[in-house]
């Protein structure tokens, strides 16, 4: 693995935990936190050790846990902390801390911490339904976001009880996620994540296409989408509204993300087909098959002798990078250029062959497909699942514009500030 090969690693991070029902699930993100080298000070609120106890932060963050700004006064504590730290992470959020936090308060340690950390704050809200919803937690919410803290989306959910809504907590995995996206993002001058694409809808296709052959068989390729959620958590840091064209992943939706699940390239086609004019970027990060069965077996085709092998006859799938480009040009001779998607980015996973080397057929393709970006990556040596990758980014011409190397998700950030400089460039969506 690469030295940044987890940004959580050595990171100095303060986990704040109000008191609601979802307490419990904390415990989840501090062990993940934990195995990923994060140094971790859990800061509990006094109602929400009624939900989980002291006793479990100590033993699982290390540290000794305190609610109140009157301990440790010689270390200035209620200071220090949010100083130092790297990111101060809220789970859960309940609507009285939300409300708390909206109005300047720092009547205990957690509160006085997030007023000393600001942007370099993100906080994950949980609650029932009405109280997500109801206007005064809304009005909470979206100033706190314009202040450049970070507030996650809750999931849709079963919630405490037999109801269920809008409100329950994202998985502790989505919201590790989310915490590598906005430690690996850029910086401004007051130590806030550049929000370079605020206003911006963001198109991000992700996994592998799976073309069916009869029902319980199909072809398939080795992606995992990881890097497509990589890109979406990162859009999200950035500010970005985001569609996640999912197509056979199983990992956690990242939280804000509007999801479409997809199986097979003709249904990913007529996806991005529905979204594309919408997007201000679209980001081609799935690994779509070139080819699928011309027909698919109604039944499990069987085997009806020990030499007999079925025939498999294979059609060309629709080059949905090269439609996507080709629509939008067609558009702009009409309309003129304020046509969408303004950005389009497509992947090169290359091996090579003879008489060409994977850099070589990658600059052939950034030609003939016309993307306005190109993220091209050799994959001889199998990169697929891996935490880490390298790539570099050509230009519509072939001629590289960035590169970079380490985790998903330094790469997506890499890949969306060249997004964000070309978006720069043309109007805001309306």
């Amino acid at each position: 693995m690469t030295p940044d090969a987890d940004v959580l690693r050595g990171a100095r991070i303060v986990l704040g935990v109000s008191g609601g029902i979802a307490a419990y699930k904390a415990a989840h993100v501090l062990r993940g936190l934990d195995a990923s080298g994060a140094d971790v000070r859990v800061i509990p609120t006094r109602s929400s050790l009624e939900f989980v106890g002291a006793a479990t932060w100590e033993a699982l963050s290390h540290h000794p846990v305190t609610t109140s700004v009157f301990e440790d006064v010689d270390e200035v504590a209620h200071v220090r902390i949010g100083q130092q730290a790297d990111l101060v992470l809220v789970v859960p959020a309940t609507a009285d801390l939300l409300a708390r936090a909206r109005t300047g308060r720092a009547d205990d340690l957690l509160t006085a911490t997030l007023l000393m950390a600001g942007p370099r704050a993100m906080m994950v809200p949980a609650m029932h339904t009405e109280m997500w919803q109801h206007p005064a937690t809304r009005e909470n919410v979206a100033l706190l976001r314009e202040r450049g803290v970070r507030v996650l989306e809750p999931e849709v959910g079963r919630l405490t009880g037999p109801d269920s809504g809008p409100g329950r907590l994202p998985e502790p995995e989505a919201i590790l996620a989310a915490a590598r996206a906005q430690l690996s993002a850029p910086r401004d001058e007051h130590g806030g994540v550049v929000r370079d694409l605020v206003g911006r809808r963001v198109l991000i296709t992700a996994g592998g296409t799976r073309e069916e052959i009869d029902p319980v068989r199909f072809l398939a390729n080795r992606s995992s989408g990881k890097q497509g959620w990589a890109l979406a958590h990162a859009a999200l840091a950035r500010g970005a509204e985001v569609t996640l064209i999912a197509a056979n992943v199983g990992l956690e939706t990242p939280p804000g993300a509007r999801r479409v699940d997809v199986g097979d390239a003709a249904e990913l086609a007529a996806a991005v087909a529905a979204e594309r004019e919408r997007a201000d970027a679209l980001v081609m990060a799935a690994a779509v098959a070139d080819f699928t069965p011309a027909s698919r077996a109604v039944s499990k085709i069987k085997k009806t002798g020990e030499d007999d092998v079925p025939t498999l006859d294979l059609v060309r799938t629709e080059d949905v990078l090269a439609t996507t480009v080709r629509a939008r040009e067609e558009q702009r001779s009409r309309q003129g250029a304020d046509v969408s998607p303004h950005v389009i980015v497509g992947f090169a996973a290359e091996t090579g062959q003879e008489g060409s080397s994977s850099r070589e057929l990658a600059e052939s393709k950034a030609q003939r497909k016309g993307a306005d970006l190109l993220v091209f990556n050799d994959v001889s040596a199998g990169v697929f699942g891996a935490e880490d990758t390298a790539v570099e980014i050509l230009d519509a011409r072939g001629q590289e514009v960035a590169r970079a190397e380490g985790t998903k998700t330094v790469v997506a950030h890499t890949l969306l500030a060249q997004v964000a400089s070309r978006l720069g460039h043309v109007p805001w969506s309306a």
